[in-house]
């Protein structure tokens, strides 16, 4: 019993970490992008989806960008943990 609220509580952790970092991102998109408007060109997630560079089109582009390259990273690590546990 001991043992699986441990590893739930570990998920848990990391999740909100996770949302926490992609909150950052995208809240230091919005400060960059007020800074900076008019003065940026208009980035392109993963090279396709171009986003306008305002303060709401900067931090949509930073929280995606984060989220998809974070949340492969820890898809891969659970993958990988639930294979090999010892």
């Amino acid at each position: 019993m001991g043992k699986t609220q441990t590893f739930t509580g570990g998920r848990r952790v990391v999740l909100t970490i996770y949302v926490v970092v992609v909150a950052v991102a995208a809240l230091t998109g919005l400060i960059l992008g007020t800074f900076v408007e008019g003065k940026l060109l208009a980035p392109k997630y993963l090279g396709l989806i171009e986003f306008p560079a305002t303060p709401l089109g900067l931090a949509a582009y930073g929280a995606l960008t984060l989220a998809t390259v974070l949340g492969v990273l820890l898809g891969l690590v659970i993958y990988v943990s639930d294979r090999y546990v010892e």
